[in-house]
C-alpha cells in the first residue's frame, strides 16, 4: 500500500520497516501510520494513533467523490497535496470580534465552515482543541455531519482531551491519537495518505 515516488523517502520507509513491527493493522490503516511516522520521525504514532473502523476508507471514499477537505489553520492547508482543502480562519477574522468572547478565532472559524459544509467534508483539526471541541459540539447537535473527522491537535491545554472526546461519538468516523501531541504536519501526513491511496 505504500506508494514511493523518491529514493529517500524509499530509505525512510525502509528504516520505519525495520525500526517497528505495524503487520498487525490493516494495509489501509498501515499506510496513514507509516505516513504520519515518516513525516515526524516519531515512531510512537504507531502506538499513539487511533483509527476508527472504517476511518481511512470514508475519507478516500468522500476525496474521491469530490467533498471538500476543511483545515483549521493555514499550516495544515499547506501541507496537503493532491486535493483542494479550505481553511475559514481568514473569514472568521474579518468578521470581527466574536459576540461570545470565550469561543477562539478557530472555533468561530470551524463554526463558519460546519455551515459551509454541513454534510459529507472531511474535517481535520491540527492545531486548535477548540476548533474541534466546536466541531464536536456541531455534530453532537445534529449540524453537521462529517465524512470524517482527523482530530490531531497539539498542546497541553485540551488537546487530548478533545481528541478523547472525539473518539466517543459512535458512528463518526475519525482518526485521532492519543494525549498531547499532534499538529499540522501529522495532520497533513493523515490527509495526504488518504489521498495517495485514491489511485491504489
Amino acid at each position: 500500500m505504500v506508494i514511493v515516488t523518491h529514493p529517500i523517502e524509499a530509505e525512510s520507509y525502509r528504516r520505519i520497516a525495520a525500526s517497528v513491527d505495524l503487520s498487525d493493522l490493516p494495509l489501509v490503516q498501515r499506510a496513514v501510520v507509516e505516513r504520519v511516522i515518516h513525516a515526524t520521525a516519531d515512531l510512537g504514532f504507531a502506538k499513539s494513533l487511533c483509527l476508527s473502523d472504517g476511518a481511512v476508507e470514508a475519507g478516500v471514499t468522500a476525496i474521491r467523490s469530490g467533498a471538500p477537505v476543511v483545515v483549521d489553520v493555514e499550516m495544515v492547508r499547506a501541507g496537503i497535496g493532491g486535493t483542494a482543502a479550505e481553511c475559514f480562519l481568514a473569514e472568521a477574522r474579518a468578521a470581527g470580534p466574536a459576540t461570545d468572547p470565550a469561543l477562539t478565532l478557530s472555533a468561530r472559524a470551524m463554526m463558519l465552515a460546519a455551515e459551509r459544509h454541513a454534510d459529507g467534508a472531511v474535517f481535520v483539526v491540527g492545531c486548535a482543541p477548540t476548533a474541534l471541541e466546536q466541531l464536536l459540539d456541531l455534530v453532537e447537535a445534529g449540524l453537521v455531519r462529517p465524512a470524517l473527522v482527523v482530530g490531531v491537535p497539539v498542546g497541553f491545554v485540551g488537546a487530548a482531551e478533545a481528541k478523547e472526546r472525539l473518539r466517543t461519538f459512535d458512528g463518526l468516523a475519525s482518526i485521532s491519537n492519543r494525549g498531547e501531541r499532534g499538529g499540522s504536519a501529522v495532520a497533513a501526513a493523515i490527509v495526504n495518505a488518504i489521498v495517495r491511496m485514491q489511485s491504489v
